[in-house]
């Protein structure tokens, strides 16, 4: 099961009313965008959050797998679009209180991807039909949605009014949240655990830094970040490296980083005199693998430094 967040705005009420949402295959001068591309990915099963106007108002699971078709009649009227296209069939679950994406920014933004994210820095959407949701953003969204659609009856709700209770049975919405949420965890949980058991025996089972080997105290660390990686990246060993949990998290805020030749790299957020209280060494290198390289370079150019003064 995969998430998407489709960008509908106006056509959000025609597609909703169909239950399903529609892209063309090209534009008028013969491109493909990505994000109508990637309706062609749709599987049923697959979820889909509704973005409209600044918020989340709707999530929907997929009833089939996408097909071509040409534009529905209820859409005719955007001219401007090719008539070949693609649909995808949807169970549409609207929200009672739809989710402000731009006041929670905050929760979700260190969960957007790098490329191909939904939304700009500021919470505003960005241009695209149909983009993909990875699970961390997934779960987070759904804690959010929760918080506002999810209503807990305590015993002195249920002997004042009874509306409570008929709209907490109603709400349709809870079985799908519980049931995504549990999925997204389980795939994370057991795709963590999988690189983990990889990647230990091509750092020998201790931290490549300071040489930390009780298996407590050690983090299986990606180089280029679940949310930005695709499914065979979340899961190639040789996108990471074994750190202690203190390392781990220099490493993870991009505080450290390493070169094509294993070479530690230290931010200028951290002060050279404090270098020994963080267990860094300047000049040190550690011995890799040269399928690490590609891995170590998109950290180092992406997350090391962070718009900061990068290299110490």
């Amino acid at each position: 099961m995969n998430n998407y967040i489709v960008m509908q705005g106006h056509t959000y009420h025609e597609e909703k009313e169909l239950g399903i949402i529609w892209s063309p295959q090209q534009d008028k001068g013969g491109n493909v965008p990505h994000s109508w591309l990637r309706m062609k990915e749709v599987q049923k099963g697959d979820r889909i959050f509704h973005y409209v106007k600044g918020f989340i108002v709707a999530i929907s699971i997929a009833t089939e797998d996408f097909k071509t078709a040409p534009k529905p009649s209820i859409l005719q009227n955007h001219s401007n679009w090719n008539n070949e296209g693609y649909i995808v069939k949807l169970d549409y679950h609207e929200l009672d209180v739809a989710l402000n994406l731009k006041a929670n920014l905050s929760e979700i933004l260190s969960l957007l991807p790098i490329k191909y994210s939904p939304f700009q820095q500021n919470g505003d959407g960005n241009q695209g039909y149909l983009y993909p949701c990875n699970e961390e953003l997934a779960i987070k969204l759904l804690e959010l949605i929760s918080e506002l659609n999810i209503y807990q009856v305590n015993q002195e709700q249920l002997e004042l009014s009874i509306d409570n209770v008929r709209r907490t049975e109603r709400n349709t919405l809870i079985p799908v949240i519980a049931e995504t949420e549990s999925e997204m965890k389980t795939k994370v949980r057991i795709g963590q655990q999988k690189f983990r058991k990889a990647l230990m025996p091509l750092w020998n089972s201790k931290c490549a830094l300071c040489s930390i080997d009780l298996p407590e105290l050690l983090r299986a660390s990606h180089s280029k970040p679940w949310k930005d990686s695709t499914n065979e990246e979340r899961l190639n060993p040789y996108n990471g490296i074994l750190l202690c949990s203190n390392h781990d998290a220099l490493y993870d805020k991009g505080y450290i980083a390493f070169d094509g030749q294993g070479r530690l790299h230290i931010s200028s957020l951290i002060e050279p005199e404090n270098y020994l209280k963080y267990g860094l060494m300047p000049r040190t290198k550690i011995d890799l693998q040269p399928e690490n390289k590609p891995f170590f370079k998109w950290h180092k150019k992406f997350i090391f430094g962070k718009g900061s003064m990068e290299e110490s």
